[in-house]
């Protein structure tokens, strides 16, 4: 077969569902999950499934994603894998976990009797600002680190930061096999890994790929998760276009708001400055005519003639 050759993608929801969530696979899904959580495989005894039935419906779905629950030894697991990305992932997430953590518990129960829950999100987008692809939440005391109960968890595994970050081989195979699209994937790692269920995967992926009709589904369902993206990314830029439009005419507003009161401030203080020097103009003009007439008034009073007064009032005027 030719290494470019595509085939069916496990991280494309419906084909993931049909490996991790086959009752036929339990070796596999043991492993792992012994991997990404870094449990000991000979301590996951027993594997029950909820929700695995691929309903021809979920298909033509076009917003929808994977919610594969587990019970692994009285641990509710739940994966989820998400190809595109959305907003309030994380609150969402986060809500889904404290859902199945109330939700097992029954009428009459004791608190005690809740059970562990882990929440694995493999999600092809990047979500937090490290190189890390591996992120693990607990709940824990912010000084002491000390944890508060073991029966929180939640895994993100972010498959873009594969090639950017190194630490774990074993859960590294994994999310390579979960992230191959073509047969060249699939053969380089199948030349390199040790697990034995990532090899028997591998085939099981080449079987699927195979079979024309879960091609022509994988397909179609892919396409539908295409107009998602679409759908969204369409959404965005009609919301973030509407915003730059309100900013700016509120912008505009606040601007001419500002000129108006600014022009107001700036004319009321030229008025009163203009004020104040045509007041002060006037002040002394009035006080020369008063002081003019008093004069006149004394110089009569004196005896001056007429034609004296005349002659010193045309110097005062000269003044």
């Amino acid at each position: 077969m030719d290494k470019d050759t595509k085939i069916v993608k496990l991280k494309l929801d419906i084909i993931f569902k049909r490996v991790f969530g086959n009752e036929k696979n339990k070796d596999i899904i043991a492993a792992f999950l012994s991997d990404l959580l870094e449990i000991p495989r000979e301590s996951i005894k027993a594997i029950y499934f909820s929700n695995v039935e691929l309903a021809p419906e979920y298909i033509d779905q076009k917003f929808s994603r994977l919610d594969l629950k587990l019970d692994v030894d009285g641990r509710i697991i739940n994966i989820e894998m998400q190809v595109n990305s959305e907003p309030f992932f994380k609150e969402r997430t986060l809500f889904y976990w404290a859902k199945l953590y109330s939700d097992d518990l029954r009428p009459g129960d004791e608190y005690g009797e809740l059970k562990q829950t882990i929440c694995i999100n493999i999600i092809n987008f990047n979500l937090f600002d490290c190189d890390d692809y591996h992120s693990h939440f607990k709940i824990l005391e912010s000084s002491r680190k000390e944890q508060l109960t073991d029966k929180f968890a939640i895994h993100f595994f972010e498959l873009r930061k594969l090639s950017k970050f190194r630490k774990n081989r074993r859960m590294e195979d994994w999310l390579n096999l979960i992230n191959a699209e073509t047969e060249g994937d699939l053969m380089a790692l199948q030349s390199t890994t040790n697990i034995p269920e990532v090899q028997n995967t591998i085939v099981k992926i080449r079987e699927l790929s195979a079979d024309e009709k879960i091609r022509w589904e994988a397909f179609y369902r892919e396409k539908r998760l295409h107009d998602e993206a679409t759908a969204l990314g369409g959404a965005r830029r009609e919301g973030r276009a509407e915003g730059e439009a309100i900013g700016i005419a509120k912008g505009r507003a606040e601007g001419e708001a500002i000129g108006i009161a600014k022009g107001r401030a700036e004319g009321e203080a030229i008025g009163i400055a203009k004020g104040r020097t045509e007041g002060r103009a006037e002040g002394r003009a009035e006080g020369r005519a008063e002081l003019k007439a008093e004069y006149l008034q004394l110089m009569r009073q004196k005896g001056f003639s007429e034609e004296q007064i005349r002659s010193l009032s045309e110097g005062l005027n000269n003044d």
